[in-house]
């Protein structure tokens, strides 16, 4: 079990923010998968055992996993008092169960993070299960999208748990941790492809966030500053914490190199030979607590 993160676990996103960029990395992967080449289908991914049509199913299922999680039975509407929830439909139009306040604590962003290693390998077959069956990655991104559509405004709310193995989460948590994914996977398309895929500002930003939070999580303390401007700074491992002037223990990043970091898609020595990372201070060595995303 991953260590119970707290502080900076709980950051907010905001649902019109989130809702956005959702769409906007939805359509740059989509529009980058129908870029491809046949030839292009079958490169390697970067990720072991996986070419790029495995790439391309696994981020159709990243995409739909939002509307299958709202389609579940189990999908409820939290305890929230009324004034702090979204406007809902009818009952019926819903297909929600009357409201109940959840028994059990609710998975935080951080928490999902540090847990994505323990589902790795069943992430993976279900991956090549369905990449076996799947002749057309570029249609089956196209089916996920269709998918999505009609959800996108419940794929926000803040009202909604979606029920994870290890417990309840928020709906609007859960669609950031679809961000997060499709963040890194359009990452590793164009780095497998040489084909272009931006990434959203907001997205790359919930990402960034995601990561370090989750780093935080998994060595609470404040002997080490992460400094991944614009976007994130966090304190890090066990040891005396800094309160005034310069940080005797500094990390500092971009984001790009900071996903790649938190993921395992960078290593710490290469990223600090290849100038993409300043660490200073004898605390400030973080590789062995990289990568906290499985």
């Amino acid at each position: 079990m991953p260590p119970t993160p707290s502080g900076r676990d709980r950051r907010t996103y905001d649902p019109n923010r989130t809702r956005r960029a959702l769409i906007q990395q939805v359509e740059a992967v989509t529009d980058a998968a129908h870029r491809l080449t046949p030839a292009q289908h079958a490169l390697p991914s970067g990720l072991p055992g996986w070419d790029v049509h495995h790439l391309l199913v696994h981020i159709a299922q990243q995409i739909d996993a939002i509307p299958r999680q709202l389609g579940r039975p189990e999908t409820d509407v939290s305890g929230l008092p009324p004034s702090a929830r979204a406007p809902q439909p009818p009952r019926a139009a819903q297909g929600l169960r009357a409201p109940q306040p959840s028994q059990a604590a609710q998975v935080s962003l951080s928490r999902w993070a540090l847990s994505t290693a323990a589902c790795a390998e069943r992430s993976d077959a279900a991956t090549r299960e369905e990449a076996g069956a799947v002749v057309d990655g570029p249609a089956r991104v196209d089916q996920a999208v269709a998918d999505l559509e009609p959800v996108i405004e419940s794929a926000v709310r803040e009202d909604l748990l979606v029920p994870l193995e290890a417990g309840p989460m928020r709906m609007l948590d859960f669609t950031v941790s679809r961000l997060v994914e499709l963040v890194v996977h359009s990452d590793d398309l164009a780095r497998a492809t040489g084909v272009r895929v931006p990434l959203d500002r907001q997205a790359t930003a919930a990402t960034v966030r995601v990561l370090a939070d989750a780093l935080a999580a998994k060595a609470p303390g404040g002997a080490v500053e992460v400094r991944v401007p614009p976007f994130a700074v966090v304190q890090a491992v066990e040891g005396p914490r800094h309160t005034r002037g310069t940080p005797p223990n500094v990390v500092e990043t971009d984001p790009l190199s900071w996903i790649r970091l938190a993921t395992g898609r960078l290593a710490w020595g290469e990223a600090l030979e290849g100038g993409r990372l300043r660490a200073g201070g004898e605390r400030s060595d973080l590789s062995g607590e990289l990568p906290v995303l499985g």
